[in-house]
């Protein structure tokens, strides 16, 4: 039981076992009615299994033994484990049990903020009095899951986002584990540095050539000797390493920096594809910019000001940090489309806020392969417009309304 203030910030970040296996095997077996549980085959989740194509978005434990790993090609997984039986995703059961568990969620907590498809933080901020104890509650509430649902979770529980969700990695599957500010000295800084929240591959590369090989060696290391290796960047892992949470303080404009760009049209927009037309030129801009300086936004944002000078701004936070042109382009038009009332439009903006470094990005099942496709694309395009000027080369998908 966790100490009894009950005025005291309670933050759940609770995050599916293996979610993408586990919802296959439950597709297979309530969908297709197969006895057999695929969790228990040396099996994953990947592309075409006739063409073996695509990158491996889960795996079973035992063909984890194997050494395979998220994010590899298919084909490459397929050598290392001879019997490997590959799964096709099936993205529509994925998202309805999804949105299942999100609403089980809501039923509970006051404040839900879906992270991913497979994970979501929940305040649970003054439900003492309806619940009791939070870390009682999570147990009763991991159970729930498994008995209604179907599959597993973990609960990491803290005073802040950060800390939980360090929490929900500690030893899986079907666990509940705290981590307060208390507790980061036993729990958190014996960990090796990779993983912390925001510590990419060559993050940890270079963390391991100044002989920094734990979170507590981050959390006592000099600040500027971090910042002189890592820039800004340094700066939020020290503050991760020592359990301050950025994402719930105010920064200042330079820590928090944001890029966006926005056009006064010299006529009233009344037709969302002119609209479009104009969010791409600014997509263009805004992607440029970050790629240039090596970040992703993790927020998008849209406004818009009408004839009458009134202004509107629509925001998401998006599944996975991204600094590409027709992801940005794609979630603008959404945000455009939602926030939009029909009225002449005179000014577009859009803008991405809270930036990360480069080499961390949370892996999204539903635009893994597209997401690396188009980030090429962009290289292509950056490099033809370094060489030969900004008008060198247009997309097709500038002149085309974006899928719904």
């Amino acid at each position: 039981m966790m100490e009894k203030n009950h005025n005291r910030q309670v933050y759940f970040h609770i995050d599916v076992n293996n979610a993408f296996l586990s919802w296959e095997a439950l597709y297979r077996m309530q969908e297709l009615g197969e006895t057999e549980d695929i969790r228990k085959q040396d099996a994953i989740i990947g592309g075409d299994i006739s063409k073996r194509h695509g990158v491996v978005l889960a795996k079973s434990q035992s063909a984890k033994r194997y050494g395979i790993r998220t994010g590899e090609p298919v084909v490459a997984a397929m050598k290392k484990c001879p019997g490997l039986i590959s799964y096709e995703p099936h993205m529509w059961y994925y998202k309805k049990r999804s949105r299942e568990l999100m609403g089980l969620f809501q039923k509970y907590a006051p404040e839900v903020d879906q992270y991913s498809v497979d994970e979501a933080f929940l305040d649970m901020t003054g439900t003492y009095s309806l619940y009791g104890d939070p870390v009682e509650f999570a147990y009763r509430l991991k159970d729930e899951i498994r008995d209604t649902l179907g599959f597993t979770v973990n609960i990491g529980i803290s005073s802040n986002r950060l800390l939980a969700k360090m929490a929900s990695d500690f030893t899986k599957p079907d666990k509940v584990h705290t981590l307060f500010p208390e507790e980061i000295q036993e729990k958190m800084w014996p960990l090796p540095v990779e993983d912390l929240f925001y510590v990419g591959k060559s993050t940890a590369n270079s963390l391991h050539k100044l002989g920094i090989h734990t979170i507590g060696d981050i959390a006592n290391s000099d600040l500027s000797i971090l910042k002189s290796h890592f820039k800004s960047h340094g700066e939020v892992i020290y503050n991760f390493a020592n359990g301050i949470d950025l994402t719930l303080k105010d920064r200042s404009e330079a820590e928090q920096k944001g890029y966006g760009n926005s056009t006064t049209i010299p006529y009233d927009i009344k037709d969302s594809e002119d609209a479009y037309h104009t969010m791409m030129k600014l997509c263009e801009s805004v992607c440029g910019r970050m790629r240039k300086d090596g970040v992703q936004a993790v927020v998008l944002s849209v406004e818009l000001k009408d004839s009458n000078f009134v202004v509107k701004r629509h925001q998401r936070t998006l599944l996975s940090p991204t600094d590409v042109t027709d992801e940005c382009y794609r979630i603008s038009c959404e945000l455009f489309d939602e926030l939009w009332d029909g009225s002449p439009i005179r000014l577009i903006g859009v803008a991405a806020n809270k930036v990360i470094e480069n080499d961390v990005r949370q892996l999204n099942l539903f635009d893994l392969e597209s997401h690396d496709k188009l980030k090429s694309l962009d290289a292509a395009l950056d490099s033809i417009r370094d060489k030969y000027g900004a008008g060198a080369v247009t997309r097709g998908s500038f002149y085309q309304k974006p899928e719904k």
